[in-house]
């Protein structure tokens, strides 16, 4: 479910507030494949199927970086911000990537609002603690510190 906060002062409110999972996304070969393309990171443990197979991980892995973007679908499905005329990603603290994610795992994002501070120029800024979880695995595919600023 999604939470929505209307201006400043809801967003504030948010301090240690859980904003619960995403919805799952299956990793499909296709993905990785046009990650691959944008970033020109080519490495066959994510684009080549049959050498990986033979590989550390039984088959390919989506990047790291790949996981880490969807960070932005995955948050907008648990936060709706509005009232507020500009939104920055300020950035990432401590950005790990515990376990790879393989090709045909679902993935999800869970969310937790760390902190909310007033920051110059009538805004605030959030810290998020963010955790994409891997189906079925104990292990987290990332977890990672985003910050947020928002102006009135």
């Amino acid at each position: 479910m999604t939470t929505t906060a209307h201006g400043l002062t809801e967003l504030k409110a948010l301090a240690g507030k859980d904003l619960g999972h995403s919805a799952w996304l299956e990793i499909s070969q296709d993905r990785v494949n046009t990650f691959a393309d944008a970033t020109n990171d080519h490495q066959w443990i994510h684009v080549d199927p049959v050498r990986a197979a033979d590989g550390p991980f039984g088959g390919t892995i989506a990047h790291g970086y790949l996981t880490l973007s969807l960070l932005i679908p995955f948050f907008t499905e648990l936060l709706d911000i509005q009232g507020v005329t500009m939104s920055i990603n300020y950035g990432l603290d401590k950005v790990r990537f515990p376990s790879p994610v393989k090709v045909g795992a679902r993935v999800r994002l869970g969310a937790v609002v760390a902190s909310v501070e007033e920051v110059p120029g009538d805004g605030v800024q959030m810290h998020l603690d963010f955790k994409v979880e891997i189906e079925g695995s104990d292990r987290p595919a990332c977890v990672a510190r985003a910050i947020y600023r928002h102006y009135a």
